[in-house]
């Protein structure tokens, strides 16, 4: 019997296009003063949204991914029946089978090619990167449409004012693809792990009310406190200091979460310059979506550019979170 013969590893992988999705549909905070008691002040002040947006009942999560996804590689200028595999990070399809990305792949007409979802909540695209920069990495794939996809307005209750202010819906995409030099690697090492000690605060009521229900007090307390070392690390696997970070992306979980975790890293030597994604003010928190598309939106007002150096930081009531530097295509 001959030989296995092996696939050529390459150096790493590198980020090719940026792409995302997100309906017409404004909810604003005087919107949500209609139905809950609440008021834009009081939002504003403990999570810092304005704003989100919602999907209609018949936009599909699958339809949403294969447009963030149909964005990113038209942004990349890449044919989809060049791709190897796609993942849909996503925490929120309405029933497990089938999945999301074997239905998104033939959406955009890469059938037949490796496709599976994954479901790190909030940590999900982190996630998904970087098993799809090991699987370029190893030799398995060559082109992987990574895709942050979320259908949060489903599993709200939106009568319940600690939860409805919060959630939204979207879905961003990046294409991954092989850098053939050292001097081209644009995805850095992970640095990741889970807490599930911390399972109860956040989680599905499927036993009674099938809706998302959250201890923010919680949440509020273990991010603050145990992101910012992942972050950190990510940043040392890549060789590099906090001072090289030109922006922060961590998940847009709560406007105070992420300007505390951009605190803490500016006093371990993060630039006062380093520009950090706020995307959460006018898109809500769209867990998986939501780096993906800060990064896709800032890219397009100008305040990310070509080459600059990203830290990306996923994180879900500690479950799951992950860190990870990668260059902007």
């Amino acid at each position: 019997m001959s030989p296995m013969r092996a696939t050529p590893t390459v150096a790493g992988a590198r980020f090719l296009g940026l792409g995302s999705w997100q309906s017409e549909h404004v909810v604003t905070n005087a919107d949500l003063e209609k139905r809950v008691e609440t008021d834009d002040a009081w939002i504003r002040s403990r999570v810092g949204i304005a704003e989100r947006r919602i999907a209609d009942a018949d936009t599909s999560l699958t339809s949403m991914a294969t447009a963030a996804g149909a964005a990113a590689l038209t942004d990349a200028g890449f044919d989809p029946a060049g791709l190897d595999a796609v993942i849909v990070a996503t925490c929120t399809m309405p029933n497990p089978i089938p999945n999301a990305a074997a239905q998104v792949a033939t959406g955009l007409g890469a059938n037949g090619v490796a496709a599976f979802d994954l479901n790190a909540a909030c940590a999900g695209f982190s996630y998904a990167t970087a098993v799809a920069s090991d699987m370029i990495r190893a030799g398995s794939a060559r082109h992987v449409l990574v895709i942050g996809a979320e259908k949060l307005s489903d599993w709200v209750d939106w009568d319940d004012r600690s939860t409805c202010i919060i959630f939204a819906d979207g879905a961003g995409a990046a294409l991954l693809g092989p850098a053939d030099g050292e001097d081209e690697v644009g995805v850095g090492p992970v640095s990741w792990g889970s807490a599930g000690d911390h399972a109860s605060t956040i989680r599905i009521l499927g036993e009674t009310t099938n809706k998302l229900h959250q201890e923010g007090q919680a949440v509020f307390r273990w991010a603050t406190t145990a992101i910012s070392p992942v972050a950190l690390d990510a940043v040392e696997r890549a060789g590099l200091t906090p001072a090289d970070i030109d922006v922060l992306v961590p998940h847009q979980a709560n406007l105070r979460i992420v300007e505390a975790i951009a605190k803490k890293l500016r006093r371990h030597g993060a630039r006062e310059d380093m520009v950090v994604a706020d995307d959460i003010v006018h898109s809500g928190n769209t867990s998986s979506a939501s780096i993906p598309m800060a990064l896709d939106h800032m890219r397009t007002t100008g305040r990310v550019r070509s080459g600059d150096v990203l830290l990306l930081v996923g994180f879900g009531a500690g479950l799951s979170y992950a860190g990870q530097v990668v260059v902007c295509p």
